[in-house]
């Protein structure tokens, strides 16, 4: 029988320790989670004890909280998050449902508008070359811009809000639904045909499906773009919303309420990014 090396046998010890490594609960995966939860903790702390120091020491202005003034603050907006005091007085969680209905309205109607027209233009070379010149000029202006013509056109603040949303969410989303269709092998439509198949059920069987996670990637970036948007113009036309929230808060010279509002703020936008993140693996082939 043949003896086995020294250094056969090493790897074979070696092998067996990544596999126990790999069965034991505390796998290598895992201590990589931990380190970086970890080097976050460490990060954080770095960061608030710097924070910390720069408002004790004076190094920023008197506006500025200390991050205990700030979780002071967060205790008490989130202790009562829907009170009502009055009309415009109500607790920071009515702002944020406000925030989300608008952006939820402008967000759908951006999405019934520019999936079917990005079908359209993916489909039909002439459409695409008939309207890429309104594409291409109209894609690079700024969300905001849109906010004197929605008052000009609409008159109202809440119309207007949820017509910024529109304009800003529906350029991504058309764009990726064009790509989409557009990636699409022609192969796959010839030979459906040639089986026989109508036009209707290419679209239906082949066409949508190839182009879902195109779509869905739209949709994540015009979500992302609407929550960003929204901010900005709820502090321009006032109303309810957690933009007039922030700009209210900056009137009273509460800036400990306005990082309250910003973490929510972003606490908020994560949320609606995994949820469409949740949806965009459900639709990959990947």
């Amino acid at each position: 029988m043949k003896k086995r090396s020294s250094g056969a046998i090493r790897r074979a010890r070696f092998h067996t320790l990544l596999t126990d490594l790999e069965r034991w609960p505390g796998s290598i995966l895992q201590r990589k989670q931990v380190r970086s939860f970890a080097l976050f903790l460490v990060i954080l702390a770095a960061f608030l004890v710097a924070w910390d120091l720069a408002v004790r020491f004076r190094l920023v202005l008197t506006l500025a909280p200390s991050p205990y003034q700030v979780w002071q603050q967060a205790v008490e907006i989130f202790s009562q998050p829907f009170f009502r005091r009055g009309v415009n007085h109500v607790g920071i969680g009515w702002h944020l449902l406000a925030s989300l209905r608008r952006v939820a309205i402008g967000f759908l109607l951006a999405a019934a508008t520019a999936v079917p027209l990005g079908f359209l233009i993916g489909r039909s070379p002439t459409l695409a070359r008939a309207v890429d010149p309104f594409v291409q000029v109209l894609k690079p202006v700024s969300p905001l811009v849109w906010l004197p013509i929605g008052l000009a056109l609409l008159g109202k603040s809440e119309p207007t809000s949820v017509f910024v949303i529109f304009m800003s969410s529906l350029w991504p989303l058309l764009l990726n639904t064009v790509a989409g269709v557009r990636s699409v092998p022609a192969q796959y439509c010839d030979l459906a045909r040639t089986l026989g198949a109508k036009r209707s059920t290419v679209l239906r069987r082949i066409v949508l499906p190839s182009a879902l996670p195109g779509i869905v990637t739209g949709l994540r970036i015009s979500l992302g773009i609407a929550w960003l948007v929204i901010v900005a113009a709820e502090m321009l036309v006032g109303g309810r919303g957690i933009g007039y929230f922030v700009w209210n808060e900056w009137n009273n010279l509460n800036v400990a309420s306005i990082v309250v509002a910003i973490l929510a703020t972003g606490a908020t936008g994560l949320v609606l990014d995994r949820l469409v993140q949740r949806l965009e693996g459900m639709v990959s082939y990947e």
